[in-house]
């Protein structure tokens, strides 16, 4: 579930190259995850490293993470009914 809605995501990604022949990313749906890189596939590498790292701190903190949350309660009461 996790490596789906990581793989959704980046492919939402945009990038640009800029001015001074660097890479920009960012995915618009997530605030704040952005990377930049000498080459548009580090800039990708580099993009799902700062991802990854912001869902895990979503995850410390208890916050909610927009489009997975939701999926992760709807199984939890899926399973719950199941078992019940």
């Amino acid at each position: 579930m996790l490596t789906e809605y990581i793989n959704r995501q980046l492919h939402k990604a945009k990038y640009k190259l800029l001015d001074d022949q660097t890479y920009f990313g960012e995915i618009p749906q997530v605030r704040g995850v952005w990377a930049s890189a000498d080459t548009l596939e580090k800039c990708r590498e580099e993009l799902q490293e700062v991802f990854e790292d912001w869902i895990i701190l979503k995850i410390r903190d208890r916050e909610t993470i927009p489009g997975l949350t939701e999926k992760i309660v709807t199984k939890k009461i899926a399973m719950k009914q199941h078992y019940a």
